[in-house]
């Protein structure tokens, strides 16, 4: 009993040096080799400020939405955001057809719901011997884009205005630039339809370079094997007509072809910025939606609020934390000195546990209000399990029992209760994530992950090292003084 004890002892210290590394405030993080992992608190939306915005299908019967349509588009906009750099972001289904999108630390949120918004759908269209007007509308009806009526002035792209200026394609020199086509031209009936030549989704690559003469970003793609054949077919067959470019639906570009291009890949130039050419990329990089969104709600959230109530929220957990320290020592003792010492353990545990996660499960926990909250209050979770098994210890201990034969009754006593309230907490925890997950409330799913996570912790603290330390102060023979164990003399 004595060995295991000591095994105990030392997995104990190696967990609280292990924990207490990661807890540290400037922790460099990990690096062995090609194992790399960043260790630092992620903060969510509420705490380091950032963009909240809630999508919805822009369908006439939003509840007709299939739910795989709804599956894929939640996907395609986590990609887009994920290819924006933004850590921790926050992307969920809510209901039917909506999505909500918790951006923290984002900087420009006009440019971010550009580019995660739109849907981002690629065409390369039979523009005829005409050709067509940069930032011309143009709607699109299965394989045919139909020009919309009435729209004789060019309309600016929906992902940014910039972007229509003078772009022109190229996969060689046997493309030209843009076809002078006068904005103010009238549109006859003659050019109402236009035949879509290839979609997207045949887009294998898409990257921004930049020119060697002007250093100027423009885009370079290249075309997936059914794709090339297509490009090559249609521009081998149609010299000296027009390609048109559309994104969701606007023309960037509408090049004559001078030759046939049979390298599948192409280039797209224009006055473009390095944040535009970017966010570009990045929607034909993932590919269009399956059905529109549009943003039915969006609202900008400062840090200032959030630091005030961390701040607030720290110094409310300290100050119960020292109230519920001298309540054990003073109560119960050298037990309850043991306990406050679990107890710092149990704190440096959940603390590196949200910092570094639990591979493979989730790689870290990002930290909310709510989650702080849910964090103090399995602090007290943690207690409650101290005192129900040292209160049946002093039952033990006022019995008769010897002092072993005490704890380790105490602790038996005690677990069938331990084990029902903590499973019930637990089993409420899983509700509580279950509807914050599928109903958009993430700060609901953050209370709960953050309070099972302290429950699961409180009783390997309570259970394990809790009665690893009274059973060494037995078996070293510390002390039999029953006063310091909370039973007064008779």
């Amino acid at each position: 009993m004595r060995e295991r004890n000591y095994f105990l002892l030392v997995i104990i210290i190696f967990i609280a040096l292990i924990t207490g590394w990661i807890d540290q405030p400037e922790n460099p993080g990990l690096n062995l080799g090609p194992f790399k992992r960043e260790v630092k608190v992620h903060e969510g939306l509420d705490l380091q400020g950032g963009l909240q915005v809630q999508l919805e299908a822009d369908v006439p019967d939003c509840q007709s939405v299939a739910d795989d349509s709804m599956e894929a588009a939640k996907a395609i906009v986590e990609n887009r955001i994920n290819g924006l750099g933004v850590a921790e972001p926050v992307i969920q289904r809510q209901g039917k057809c909506r999505i909500i999108v918790e951006l923290p630390g984002i900087n420009n949120p006009d440019e971010a719901i550009r580019t995660f918004g739109n849907t981002g759908l690629l065409e390369f269209i039979d523009a005829g011997d005409t050709g067509l007007t940069e930032g011309q509308k143009v709607a699109t009806t299965g394989l045919s884009t139909v020009f919309v009526p009435g729209q004789a002035t060019p309309t600016p792209l929906s992902v940014s205005p910039t972007i229509l200026a003078t772009a022109t394609i190229a996969a060689s020199p046997t493309i030209s630039s843009t076809a002078n086509i006068s904005p103010t031209a009238t549109l006859t009936p003659t050019l109402a339809s236009f035949r879509t030549v290839m979609s997207g989704k045949n887009l294998r690559t898409a990257s921004v370079a930049f020119s060697q003469t002007t250093n100027q970003p423009y885009i370079q793609f290249s075309l997936d094997d059914d794709g090339a054949k297509i490009f090559a077919d249609y521009t081998s067959k149609n010299v000296g007509k027009f390609l048109a470019i559309t994104i969701d639906k606007t023309v960037i570009s509408s090049p004559v072809i001078r030759s046939a291009i049979t390298g599948g890949s192409g280039i797209i130039e224009g006055r473009f910025t390095i944040e535009e050419a970017n966010r570009l990329v990045v929607q034909l990089k993932y590919g269009s939606l399956p059905i529109p969104l549009k943003v039915i709600q969006s609202r900008t959230v400062g840090p200032t609020l959030g630091r005030d109530s961390v701040q607030k929220s720290l110094t409310a957990g300290a100050v119960g934390l020292l109230i519920v320290t001298l309540f054990m020592l003073l109560y119960y003792r050298l037990p309850g000195l043991l306990a406050d010492l679990a107890l710092m353990i149990y704190t440096m545990i959940v603390f590196a546990i949200y910092k570094f996660g639990i591979p493979p499960f989730f790689s870290f926990v990002t930290l909310t209000l709510p989650g702080i909250a849910g964090f103090i209050l399995s602090v007290g979770l943690a207690v409650d399990a101290n005192i129900l098994i040292f209160e049946r210890m002093k039952e033990e201990l006022r019995a008769g029992r010897t002092l072993v034969l005490a704890i380790e009754t105490g602790f038996a006593r005690a677990w069938p209760s331990i084990r029902d309230s903590n499973s019930s907490t637990l089993i409420t925890c899983a509700i509580l994530f279950w509807f914050g997950t599928n109903f958009g409330a993430s700060i609901v799913a953050g209370f709960a992950l953050t309070l099972a996570i302290g429950v699961l912790m409180s009783l390997f603290t309570a259970i394990t090292v809790t009665r690893t330390f009274l059973r060494l102060v037995i078996d070293l023979g510390i002390t039999d003084n029953l006063w310091l164990f909370g039973i007064s003399k008779r």
